[in-house]
């Protein structure tokens, strides 16, 4: 799944998809990956799945990320995210 964050916001949240990118906003700052964990813990919660079931694999330190999800399908997942 491809993701765009955006770090320093008020609070966790979805904000939509634009160019093919789910755009997240997370309260969390881009500092020693505090930001990518946010991502991670709050993508487990809405998606309904463990931490361990979505991992950043790319773009660790940029705000174009790529995530692989496990533990539950990708129809699953945008109807979870609202898509």
């Amino acid at each position: 799944m491809s993701v765009w964050v955006t770090p320093g916001a008020r609070r966790n949240e979805l904000s939509g998809v634009a160019d093919g990118r789910l755009r997240v906003r997370l309260a969390a700052p881009p500092v020693e990956g505090r930001a990518n964990e946010a991502l991670v813990r709050y993508l487990a919660e809405v998606l309904g799945v463990r931490r361990d079931h979505v991992t950043v694999v790319a773009g660790g330190r940029s705000r174009r990320k790529l995530i692989h999800l496990s533990g539950v399908t990708l129809p699953e997942a945008r109807s979870r995210l609202g898509l």
